[in-house]
């Protein structure tokens, strides 16, 4: 089974305590990877989560700690991931915020907040990792985009165009890093069942976006991670600088 290639790889995750990342960690170690689950916060109930997977699986996953608001952070989770293994197989980065804000409102402190999490720390995570990668001649790089970042939704400027950046760097990066024989590429989810997406959409605006799918209902969590376990393993050998568009199928 072509998924057996991702048994033992050492995942590198980023916002893996709910929604996507935490449906991608739980597929990736169903698969028999070893993940470092890099969040910015853990409960009780992550810690239980966590631990039930580790013994159903047989896998190796570490809790580590990560702001993507702060890059002396970023620094510090590079530095524990690599006190473990030098050889990191995927990096999948998957944490972002969002908020709503007309062009017109949106405050230069809040353009700068969203794209440096949204951005800016995933070009420096992303720096010293594929570092990392280079001196091993292999790595897969996936960043989460959005279909924001293709459509520009109304409201939704600062997070849009962050979301647009991320989709430019996938191209630029897949070239740069092909010589070393790392892949790069982005996923956009439309409207997927996340509380991110929830507390930030009004019930109306799902409403009537669903309206406009052809498969008439959101995407959950575990659809978003099926495509990312696919581009992490081998069965997508041949796919580089992409951008999969996972939306349901938009009228």
């Amino acid at each position: 089974m072509y998924l057996d290639s991702l048994k033992n790889k050492n995942i590198v995750i980023t916002g893996c305590n709910k929604g996507i990342g935490k449906a991608a960690l739980e597929n990736f170690a169903k698969y028999g990877a070893n993940i470092f689950a890099c969040v910015r916060t853990s409960n009780s109930e992550f810690i239980k989560f966590i631990s039930e997977l580790k013994k159903k699986y047989k896998v190796k996953i570490y809790i580590i700690k990560l702001d993507l608001s702060k890059k002396s952070n970023i620094i510090e989770c590079v530095n524990k991931i690599t006190e473990i293994t030098k050889n990191i197989d995927v990096l999948v980065n998957n944490a972002g915020v969002l908020f709503n804000s007309l062009f017109q409102m949106t405050s230069e402190k809040q353009l700068k907040e969203i794209f440096q999490i949204n951005y800016f720390s995933q070009v420096y995570l992303t720096q010293i990792i594929s570092r990392l990668m280079s001196k091993s001649k292999k790595g897969n790089i996936i960043f989460i985009s959005s279909t924001s970042g293709l459509n520009g939704d109304y409201g939704r400027f600062a997070y849009s165009s962050s979301k647009a950046a991320i989709l430019s760097l996938t191209k630029t990066l897949s070239k740069e890093l092909s010589n070393y024989h790392i892949r790069v590429n982005a996923i956009s989810p439309g409207l997927t069942g996340t509380d991110l997406m929830q507390l930030n959409t009004k019930q109306g605006i799902i409403k009537s976006e669903i309206e406009k799918i052809s498969l008439k209902r959101i995407a959950n969590t575990n659809e978003i991670a099926d495509v990312i376990i696919f581009l992490a393993s081998e069965k997508s050998s041949y796919i580089n600088g992409q951008n999969i568009i996972v939306d349901g199928g938009v009228l």
